[in-house]
């Protein structure tokens, strides 16, 4: 019933099947791009700079080559773009998925075993919650990268800004979960499950997380959209991916600086799809939470 009250939903929401259809278009290309990019912009021997500064399709000297134009180095907009799309959407997708893990072994923890537990896990993510979400990435990732040596902060540099956006990000599952927990914690079949010596643990995890699941999926679908804003930001600010790793915030700050020189091309595109990509993943998750909510089903 569930299952087809849910893809009824969907159906009938020409929002939610726009956002799912352009959402599946940028993850298809961005997962298939070296097999789809018109050119490797990875390359560096293909890059020639008699190819520079191309613009894209419908203005004077394009060419069909470069759909979107070429930047300062020569490299295709295009697939600079389906490129960074995969560094945006992996950094994004595992930021969610950590956070996810620390946010529900806390609020599982801090709402089932109640009392000083609860208080000091809750008050952590209060005291981190005052501050925006961007200040403690960016505090987490300068900590670390200044503690790494430095032959080894390009390697490690995509694991250290997943690590700090997902420690920026766990206490509105925390906060979730601790709620729907103290809910469920007080309900007849936990309440059963201890009588007959069910460990705690498995009580936690067998009885009490299936159902406090829904709302953590609708905070990871809208987290999803954060976490890529928020890696564009710090890529953006140049404490983010290196170089050689260009997410869609590395080509949206390599492309600033000729912005008002006549080559927007170079920096439109990009932020562009990133917002694209952005609002689509938030209107699914503004449709999953409605479609997930009882009250309105």
């Amino acid at each position: 019933m569930f299952d087809s009250d849910f893809a009824y939903s969907f159906r009938k929401s020409p929002v939610a099947v726009a956002s799912a259809i352009i959402a599946l278009i940028l993850v298809v290309a961005a997962v298939f791009a070296p097999w789809i990019a018109p050119h490797d912009p990875m390359d560096v021997a293909s890059l020639s700079l008699l190819d520079s500064f191309k613009p894209p399709v419908g203005m004077p000297d394009a060419d069909w080559s470069n759909v979107l134009g070429t930047d300062n180095q020569g490299r295709d907009v295009l697939s600079a773009i389906m490129y960074g799309m995969r560094i945006s959407l992996l950094v994004g997708f595992l930021s969610v998925l950590f956070a996810i893990v620390v946010g529900i072994a806390f609020g599982l923890l801090a709402g089932y075993a109640g009392g000083i537990t609860d208080t000091i896990l809750m008050r952590i993510a209060d005291v981190q919650l005052t501050f925006p979400s961007i200040l403690t990435a960016l505090l987490v990732d300068g900590v670390i990268t200044a503690a790494l040596p430095r032959t080894m902060r390009d390697a490690l540099q995509i694991y250290v800004i997943i690590f700090a956006i997902g420690i920026s990000l766990w206490p509105n599952f925390a906060r979730t979960v601790r709620g729907s927990t103290l809910v469920e914690r007080n309900k007849d079949y936990v309440m059963a499950a201890r009588v007959i010596g069910v460990p705690s643990w498995r009580i936690m995890l067998s009885h009490v997380l299936p159902n406090v699941i829904g709302p953590v999926m609708v905070i990871g679908t809208l987290g999803l959209g954060l976490a890529i804003i928020a890696e564009a930001t710090l890529s953006f600010l140049g404490v983010g991916l290196p170089p050689t790793a260009p997410s869609l915030g590395t080509l949206i700050r390599f492309g600033d600086d000729f912005l008002f020189s006549g080559q927007w091309w170079v920096t439109v595109f990009p932020g562009l799809t990133l917002i694209l990509m952005v609002l689509a993943i938030n209107l699914l998750g503004d449709w999953l939470r409605d479609a997930l909510n009882p009250r309105l089903r």
